[in-house]
């Protein structure tokens, strides 16, 4: 894993040292070396950190020339199959005399024989490129398929500037990082901001599947970027699955899932260095670490993390997960101190507001890990692939709660939300007593209630699911709400089911906008890199084909999952409520991050800083206090950008 950056000037000349800054701002990303490559007479420059994984030999630095010195590359991430395609181009005599065996190597050689979109197709990984061709006068950037690996680009004051994080094009003189209000809006609803937009104007986020093409020998302005090209669309993955689903038995279906998993993960187990696996216990983690037990002849080294406050600690369940596996298995309990450490890192470490909560665990096991590995895989994607998310259950049932009138769902939502979650709070703490609840289900009952005050199609209730603020300019000053992709065509796309849908939607917006963002930046902080099996491409084409009766079935998610688990693993280790990676947000925010949070949301803060609706924040904060209303998402969106835009400054 590595770090990239560059930049092509249409007025100044390349400079050394502004690479250098650029490259040593992404030193988080590659600890292990630097270089840089300076094409004078085409005013562009390349920047490359390296974390070595394969190859740790000078055969693997970057950026790297190819054989024939026509073409240059600087990369970020893995091809786990290029073994595979140096055999291919061998056996086609088009390889170059190896100088080692770095998988960027092989890349190249790719892209000499085969070109740019051959190349990508051929790929299994994860990536960001930056592939000057010295001939054509061409830069190249791609990333892959469902961008597990960022990539940003964009105009500032005549530059044209890229990397893997946005702290490498600040530390370039041209960059002027003014902040779009309008975007704003997005990342209140969403707790991230979706591509292709970033928090500045003129910056743009590659989207995944994608590669653009910028011919140097013309003149170009920020009007005049190209159009990036897709080599790759989740879109016909799914209409081809649709079309042609997996005709076998569940027998044969569980087979063909553990056969592709097995091979998937045994190519992601491919390193020159330490290798572990994040374990939470859960359908998704448990599935990746017991297939890597099977594959390996020394214990697994896993990871989890804990919690004391009942209700969210997983650390148990993933103990014994791990004992039976009889991994090498290492846990950390988190208290609020310990996350009070995390959070004043948050702002630099994820370069633009950022609002999943989960990030700050996601960042301890990573600090924690890598104490150990240097590589983790996770069991990320295991949701949008297989129907697991609580929102699929939703939507199997709103064809019956669609049949109540809307006034009565209306009238019912507004009963719940006049209760209140304080109340709710204490009313499934008995029930709890009895059996056993997830986590957060006074919040969960409070976005029940919203929906059915709101929702009326099932398209409306996913956007409401997904939105964690109905109407974000009135949280705003002077800002307008962007049309995203999601509005302007997902949520109008047809499906024969609504959870196909949504798996969809998801795919295509949460995954990599939220969780993969989440993964990449807590991961890169500590110089770690994580692999997520799940989004190998063969995954995705098989899971897809297959019939959702064998994901979703007697109300149960992730059913064919399951079952090739409980090939390794017993069923009673694995049963128990969903409850997400999460934190007692709200709790905290009311005890241990109060002072912190009051001084973030200080009432004369935030009318001199003038992005905010002062009395609409000022408000929320007195009702989540007060137990009138659980406003924790929310307010932790609003105190992610109040403590992002204090790094900023």
């Amino acid at each position: 894993m590595c770090g990239i950056t560059g930049f092509f000037s249409t007025k100044r000349s390349v400079s050394s040292d502004v690479i250098h800054s650029m490259t040593a701002a992404l030193y988080h990303r590659g600890p292990d070396a630097s270089g840089i490559w300076l094409e004078k007479n085409s005013d562009l420059a390349l920047g490359h950190r390296r974390l070595s994984i394969l190859d740790l030999s000078p055969a693997g630095h970057q950026p790297m020339l190819s054989s024939c010195g026509r073409y240059v590359i600087a990369f970020n991430g893995e091809i786990y199959n290029h073994l595979d395609l140096r055999a291919k181009l061998e056996k086609q005599q088009v390889a170059p005399t190896w100088r080692g065996h770095a998988d960027t190597e092989t890349l190249l050689a790719c892209f000499v024989a085969w070109g740019i979109e051959k190349t990508l197709k051929a790929t299994v990984g994860m990536f960001a490129i930056a592939l000057w061709d010295k001939q054509e006068k061409l830069l190249t950037l791609a990333r892959d398929r469902m961008g597990e690996k960022p990539l940003y680009y964009g105009f500032q004051n005549s530059t044209f500037l890229f990397g893997s994080e946005l702290k490498a094009l600040k530390a370039h003189p041209d960059f002027v990082g003014e902040i779009d209000r309008d975007v704003i809006c997005l990342y209140l609803r969403h707790c991230y901001i979706p591509a292709p937009y970033s928090i500045y104007k003129g910056i743009h986020k590659l989207l995944p599947g994608s590669y653009l093409q910028l011919p140097l020998n013309q003149d170009f302005s920020p009007l005049t970027i190209p159009t990036p090209k897709a080599y790759w669309r989740l879109e016909e993955v799914v209409e081809k699955g649709l079309a042609q689903p997996f005709a076998g038995s569940d027998t044969e279906a569980i087979a063909a899932l553990d056969a592709q998993l097995k091979q998937s993960i045994g190519l992601q187990m491919m390193a020159d260095v330490p290798l572990g696996a994040f374990l939470s216990g859960g359908i998704d983690s448990s599935t990746i670490v017991a297939l890597m037990q099977a594959q390996s002849n020394r214990p697994v080294k896993t990871f989890s993390i804990g919690f004391s406050e009942a209700g969210y600690n997983e650390a148990e369940y993933a103990q014994a997960v791990a004992a039976h596996l009889r991994t090498d298995h290492t846990e950390l309990y988190v208290s609020p101190a310990d996350s009070m450490q995390v959070i004043p890192k948050l702002g630099s470490m994820y370069d633009e507001p950022f609002a999943d909560s989960s990030q700050i665990p996601t960042f301890l096991v990573a600090q924690m890990a890598r104490q150990h590995v240097t590589v983790s895989l996770s069991g990320d994607a295991g949701d949008e692939l297989f129907c697991g998310y609580n929102r699929y259950i939703l939507a199997d049932q709103w064809g019956k709660v669609s049949k109540v009138p809307f006034g009565i769902r209306q009238a019912t939502g507004r009963l719940i939300s006049k209760i209140g979650p304080a109340a709710w709070e204490g009313i499934f703490q008995q029930i709890g007593k009895v059996v056993a609840l997830p986590a957060n289900m006074s919040q969960k009952l409070d976005k029940l209630a919203i929906r059915l005050e709101s929702a009326d199609r099932v398209e409306d209730l996913y956007y409401s699911l997904i939105s964690e603020i109905k109407h974000p300019e009135q949280a705003l000053i002077n800002a307008k709400e962007p049309l995203t992709w999601l509005v302007k065509s997902g949520l109008n796309m047809s499906f024969s089911d609504a959870k196909l849908h949504m798996m969809y939607l998801d795919g295509m917006t949460y995954l990599p906008g939220d969780i993969l963002t989440k993964v990449d930046r807590a991961a890169m902080a500590v110089s770690l890199e994580t692999r997520v099996p799940f989004l190998d491409q063969n995954i995705i084409e098989l899971a897809w084909s297959l019939p959702l009766s064998m994901k979703f079935r007697d109300g149960q998610t992730k059913w064919l999952l399951r079952q090739v688990l409980y090939q390794y693993v017993p069923k009673q280790l694995i049963e128990r409520p969903k409850t997400g990676f999460g934190i007692p947000l709200g709790e905290w925010l009311r005890g241990p991050l109060r002072g912190w949070a009051e001084g973030l949301l200080d009432e004369n803060r935030l009318q001199q800083e003038g992005f905010f609706n002062v009395p609409f924040v000022r408000e929320l904060w007195r009702e989540h206090l007060s137990g009138k209303r659980n406003g924790q998402v929310l307010l932790w969106n609003i105190l992610m950008f109040q403590a992002w835009l204090e790094v900023e400054h």
